[in-house]
């Protein structure tokens, strides 16, 4: 049975057979050495442990339990104690070898290139040390990564500052980083914590509300987790998927991934990376999900493929597409491109379409064309659809779409068993990855989600799957229960997780399948009204493009 195709029952968990998944038995193309990897998929987890799975077994760790509703709860935990033995050190940024005098210089480097960077600090009066990178393995990335070079202990970040003027003078950048931070394993002081979580608990038996989406008033805007919350009369809430942050990669706080409301498709997957689906009576499941949109004429006179919906035409953000430049599989936090698509509008996007050169067919409620623009932006009828189209595919589309012709447009979601996504009223799909925990055992795929880059030293997957971030977590446990789960991060007085941090939360909490949600700066927690977590931005909590919800009652 492929997996990530179907809701787990506990019979279904219990029989679980141990053998690896044929994932498991090809090297991966990543970080690690190929030679030297190894499959990751343990045993299933019969039920949540008594304490998280994370730092030193002997840390202490306090749980307090609060009910929301029948049916929910929310749990802090709080793991481990502020360790003195953790400092503040300066991380050089260290040229890269590369004869391309425009190439990036990288937190990471191979061996040689560090100790001669080293070397050079050291004659300049700065004592740089060099210190090999060596990540825990993942289901298919991992291992060595390369070495860092850094310089000085500091108790405060302040107290940097002198070290880091010294190696700017000597030709390279820096900044100051705390070691707490670092996702390294086998390092005794870097295994204390402290660590802050906070997890939601549904009960789809007993809660008679309602878990949901919601991205605000349009697709194109975006509004905090306790905005969203406090519109909706939600009960607590959490922060949802990824999505476009920078204007040059789209639409600021358009999903960058799937996305469903009330059954309505309002975004395309990123190739198959998983998502979290929310079916009748709030039954959750992890599912990898396919794209399959396109565009017909009444009697099947023409069919064309469709790139997407409600996304800038030619900017794809983490990639996944089709024919995208310079690559169609997923690229975590990069901006693909196509100059020739076609892209589909619904009214959830905003006031207006966006604007620019190619052409723009707008169709009524019926489907039938009303108007042909010869350049992009409009306002979506009630109801209706436009369809956008540029490049090269500007003429395929105006040889099908005439005024007064008749077209169907399909945004279909295929799913594991290569079957479309049944959805109804109430289903609701947030986007997400990497797979954190698959069938109850630990399984985390970040080269096949996108989070390995190929050319920059690693340094990506140093900072996002390696180091300490804030994160969230969605899954669902051997009950049926959907667990929603934020850890708060880049503080000192919680250190965040690793992914595979993260998978070992999700495990030790219980989940037979779950993945990670946007984080970072985005990781928020609400209860009636108040954020209940510590955002990491200097800003405060940061605006997003879509928000999980439990509200008090369930839609009609």
């Amino acid at each position: 049975m492929p997996a990530f195709n179907r809701r787990l029952s506990r019979t279904a968990v219990a029989a679980l057979a141990l053998g690896l998944p044929l994932a498991c038995l090809v090297a991966p193309a990543g970080p690690s050495n190929a030679a030297a990897w190894t499959p990751a998929h343990a045993a299933a987890a019969p039920a949540a442990s008594g304490t998280l799975d994370l730092g030193a077994a002997d840390l202490p760790e306090n749980r307090t339990e609060t009910k929301l509703a029948p049916g929910l709860t929310r749990t802090s935990i709080t793991r481990g104690t502020p360790n003195q033995d953790l400092q503040w050190t300066a991380e050089v940024a260290i040229p890269s070898a590369s004869p391309d005098p425009d190439a990036p210089a990288s937190a990471l480097s191979a061996e040689a290139q560090a100790r001669s960077v080293a070397g050079k600090l050291q004659a300049a009066g700065v004592p740089a040390r060099v210190e090999h990178v060596e990540s825990p393995r993942l289901a298919d990335s991992g291992g060595d990564l390369g070495y860092r070079v850094r310089a000085g202990q500091f108790p405060t970040k302040a107290d940097g500052s002198a070290t880091v003027a010294k190696i700017k003078a000597a030709g390279y950048a820096s900044s100051v980083i705390y070691t707490g931070w670092d996702g390294d394993e086998g390092t005794a002081e870097n295994t204390r914590g402290p660590w802050k979580l906070e997890v939601l608990t549904i009960d789809p038996k007993e809660f008679r509300g309602e878990l949901e989406s919601s991205f605000g008033p349009n697709l194109q805007d975006r509004e905090t987790t306790s905005q969203l919350a406090a519109a909706a009369g939600a009960l607590a809430a959490v922060n949802g998927g990824y999505f476009v942050l920078d204007p040059k990669a789209g639409a600021p706080g358009d999903p960058a991934g799937t996305a469903v409301r009330d059954g309505k498709v309002l975004s395309e997957p990123v190739g198959d990376r998983p998502s979290l689906v929310i079916g009748p009576k709030d039954q959750s499941s992890i599912q990898r999900l396919h794209w399959a949109g396109s565009v017909t004429a009444a009697g099947n006179t023409g069919k064309l493929a469709l790139d997407g919906v409600n996304r800038v035409p030619g900017l794809i953000r983490n990639c996944g597409g089709t024919d995208d430049t310079p690559t169609s599989l997923p690229l975590h936090d990069f901006t693909c491109t196509d100059a020739d698509e076609i892209m589909a509008f619904t009214p959830e996007f905003g006031s207006a379409t966006p604007s620019g050169p190619g052409m723009e067919v707008v169709l009524d409620v019926h489907g039938t064309v009303t108007a042909v623009n010869s350049v992009r932006g409009t306002a979506v009828p009630a109801g209706g659809h436009t369809l956008q189209a540029t490049g090269a595919d500007v003429d395929k589309l105006a040889a099908l779409a005439k005024v007064g012709s008749r077209l169907k447009v399909e945004t279909d979601l295929i799913n594991g068993d290569g079957k479309p996504l049944k959805t109804g009223a109430t289903t609701d799909v947030v986007n997400g990855g990497p797979v954190l925990i698959e069938d109850g055992a630990v399984h985390v795929t970040a080269a096949r989600d996108g989070m390995v880059r190929s050319g920059d030293s690693n340094s990506f997957y140093y900072g996002w799957v390696h180091k300490r971030n804030p994160r969230t977590i969605a899954g669902v446990d051997a009950e049926g229960r959907t667990l929603l789960v934020t850890a708060d991060g880049r503080q000192t007085t919680s250190l965040g997780l690793s992914i595979k941090e993260a998978a070992d939360v999700a495990r030790s909490l219980g989940m037979v399948d779950a993945i990670n949600l946007d984080g970072g700066g985005s990781t928020t927690m609400v209860q009636d009204g108040q954020v209940v977590n510590s955002p990491s931005d200097a800003t405060g909590e940061r605006p997003v493009g879509d928000a999980l919800l439990l509200l008090p009652g369930r839609r009609s």
